[in-house]
């Protein structure tokens, strides 16, 4: 039987992929974004499925509809766009969060929340497992994004305590591929758009401080275990294991593209963090999931897209 799933933030980089993944596998999906930084766009594969809706609408505010499932997925994770406005990005995750545990527990539908490495701020245990409880600060200009997310799982717990919803937590790590925004602001589209355009890469701090990345088909397939794993809340790491530093990253780039671009180096922004890079123990054991895109031929997918998207502008 088909299942009715609501996919919050479903026009955005992540939500797009995976309305399209529900899709294939035979669900009616309703994607439901207020468009801030969702973009129609991610939706033209699958804009006239007879089994896709697009509901223009912000979470903030209570929604009423009949679902088996929801993915909560809305919320701007770039620091560019959820710095831009941060009371409204701690009301989509606060508000947000409570509006869609409400719906899910009057349709008694079953949720997951996507949460954040960031949720573990500048961490001090590395790598970051689930039980690692985070180094956060509560007044950096990030915390409107890494306080959000903290909060709205703590409701997510509570809902579960109190009324019984049937909840689910991924905790995202850094993640790219095509559908990036050219303007995020993330580390691997700015290093593109920069490699291709010829101008200099930019790196705050020595670029010594280490990210890992994972494609986001590896992301959205991990999302969906994780979902259809019977007896299991989480929180759960997804992420890909694999670490490697911003300037190596950023060398990466300029090898794939043969750009000509020099790197600068900027001082580092308040309260970015030196490590990041989960530990995906509980998600190999659990729901037998590990990524499986390396990251260069992931970059090359990625790159490839940025090139038809700046090839587009230039008409």
């Amino acid at each position: 039987m088909n299942k009715r799933i609501l996919v919050t933030g479903g026009a955005g980089f992540l939500g797009s992929y995976l309305c399209e993944e529900l899709l294939k596998n035979g669900n009616y999906v309703i994607c439901c974004d207020n468009f801030y930084t969702g973009n129609e766009d991610n939706l033209e594969k699958i804009i006239d499925n007879k089994d896709f809706e697009v509901l223009k609408h912000d979470i903030t505010l209570p929604l009423f509809l009949e679902v088996d499932e929801i993915f909560n997925f809305a919320c701007p994770a770039s620091p560019v766009h959820y710095q831009n406005d941060p009371v409204q990005t701690i009301k989509t995750c606060v508000h947000g969060a409570i509006n869609m545990l409400g719906l899910a527990k009057r349709t008694n539908a079953k949720i997951i929340q996507a949460s954040t490495s960031e949720i573990y701020g500048d961490p001090e245990l590395h790598p970051q497992n689930e039980s690692y409880k985070g180094s956060v600060s509560i007044n950096g200009p990030r915390a409107c994004y890494d306080e959000g997310k903290r909060c709205a799982e703590t409701i997510f717990w509570d809902y579960h305590r109190q009324h019984k919803v049937n909840i689910k937590v991924i905790r995202i790590f850094n993640t790219y591929g095509p559908r990036m925004q050219l303007n995020d602001g993330r580390v691997v589209s700015n290093f593109i758009i920069q490699a291709l355009t010829n101008k200099d890469i930019t790196i705050y701090g020595d670029g010594e401080q280490t990210r890992s990345f994972c494609y986001v088909t590896d992301l959205i397939n991990g999302t969906i275990l994780m979902m259809n794993k019977k007896n299991l809340i989480g929180p759960i790491n997804l992420g890909n294991p694999v670490e490697t530093s911003v300037k190596n990253l950023a060398n990466e780039v300029l090898e794939i593209t043969g750009s000509k671009a020099k790197l600068i180096f900027k001082k580092l922004p308040q309260d970015d963090p030196k490590q990041r890079c989960p530990d995906i123990t509980l998600a190999k054991n659990q729901i037998n999931w590990s990524p499986s895109v390396n990251r260069i031929d992931g970059l090359k997918k990625t790159i490839e897209y940025f090139e038809k998207i700046l090839k587009k502008q230039q008409k």
